[in-house]
């Protein structure tokens, strides 16, 4: 199948999930929103779990496109993080399924498909990337986290403490996911991540003085 057609049945199947509990969706219905049989529906993603798993992964996979767009916006470190935290905010509040996997609260009106990877026996050719493994809230945590660490510590960065720079982002990942749960004031996720940060340097430099 084309990925035109594949990303249209994705699109079908997403914009039916608004409408209706996932329960409720129908196959048949998915495939006549996208102008496609629903055998070919079947043979793209091999069962109802198999398309739930591939519009699971495409929403994961959004997500992740957006925190490196945040990453790579600005040129001031403490920005690009409270960009981050923005964009995760932001993200959860509009896509039912990124809050499920950022917080592991699946809803019964949500597909919830399983994280491990499908036997290999059991995929299809087009359903290889969907029937990998899943991230969990913790995977989330740790690739964000990583990725700022790489962006924030490579060319043309502000050398820091690598211990410091990891601690700082695993911060700043925690913070945005509990303004996903617990909405933050006027400032928003990024005003709340600016003041954590320049906290935490008043605080290390505290720390650093006393020392010396």
């Amino acid at each position: 199948m084309m990925p035109a057609a594949r990303e249209s049945l994705l699109d079908a199947a997403y914009t039916a999930l608004t409408r209706r509990p996932w329960p409720a969706v129908r196959m048949v219905d998915v495939a006549a929103a996208a102008g496609v049989s629903r055998q070919t529906l079947y043979n793209e993603f091999g069962s109802k779990q198999g398309l739930a798993r591939a519009l699971v992964r495409r929403e994961a996979d959004a997500y992740l496109a957006g925190v490196e767009r945040a990453l790579g916006g600005c040129s001031d470190p403490r920005d690009r993080l409270a960009a981050t935290a923005e964009w995760t905010a932001s993200a959860a509040r509009e896509s039912a399924l990124v809050r499920a996997m950022l917080t592991g609260c699946w809803s019964e009106r949500l597909p919830a498909p399983t994280l491990s990877a499908v036997p290999s026996s059991s995929v299809l050719p087009a359903q290889r990337r969907a029937d990998g493994p899943l991230p969990s809230p913790r995977d989330f945590v740790q690739i964000v986290r990583d990725r700022a660490v790489a962006v924030l510590s490579g060319p043309g960065a502000v050398q820091a403490d690598s211990a410091e720079l990891t601690r700082s982002c695993e911060l700043v990942v925690r913070i945005a996911l509990s303004c996903v749960t617990a909405p933050p004031g006027p400032g928003g996720a990024a005003g709340l991540i600016r003041d954590v940060l320049r906290h935490e340097v008043v605080l290390r430099q505290e720390v650093r003085t006393e020392s010396t």
